[in-house]
C-alpha cells in the first residue's frame, strides 16, 4: 500500500512539474506575449459546470510533451474583470490563444478533449 501511495504521489508531482498551467499574472502574461511565447488564457470559474468538465482535460493536455511549450494562464472569471474587458471575453470557459504575441484563436464552452487540444495547439 505504501508503495502504491508513493508511486501515486510521484506521478502527481511529475505531472505538475511538466504542466505549465499557472494562475493569471498580468506582468507574466505581458512578458510572455512580448517575448512571442505560445500563451493561452483560460477563463475559469469554480461555480461553472462547463469549467469543471474542462479543468481535468486542460490539466491532462498541459502535461503532454507536445504542449509543454504553451503557458496556460488560468484567469478567474469572477475577479479578472479588467482582463475580460481588454480581451473582450464575456463568458467563463473561454480560451484565448496567442501566438507570437497576437491572438490567433478563441473558443468558448468546448468540453471535448480533441477540440480543446486543437485550440491549445494553435498557440504553437
Amino acid at each position: 500500500m505504501k508503495r502504491y501511495l508513493l508511486s501515486a504521489l510521484l506521478l502527481t508531482l511529475a505531472c505538475s512539474a511538466i504542466a505549465d498551467e499557472v494562475p493569471f499574472n498580468q506582468a507574466k502574461f505581458d512578458q510572455a506575449k512580448a517575448a512571442g511565447q505560445p500563451v493561452v488564457v483560460y477563463f475559469h470559474a469554480d461555480w461553472c459546470p462547463t469549467c469543471r468538465v474542462q479543468q481535468p482535460i486542460v490539466a491532462r493536455l498541459a502535461a503532454e510533451p507536445q504542449l509543454k511549450a504553451v503557458t496556460i494562464f488560468e484567469a478567474d472569471f469572477d475577479t479578472e474583470t479588467a482582463l475580460e474587458k481588454t480581451l473582450k471575453v464575456g463568458q467563463q470557459s473561454t480560451f484565448v490563444v496567442f501566438k507570437h504575441g497576437q491572438e490567433v484563436s478563441r473558443s468558448t464552452g468546448q468540453t471535448q478533449e480533441p477540440v480543446i487540444r486543437a485550440t491549445l495547439q494553435k498557440a504553437l
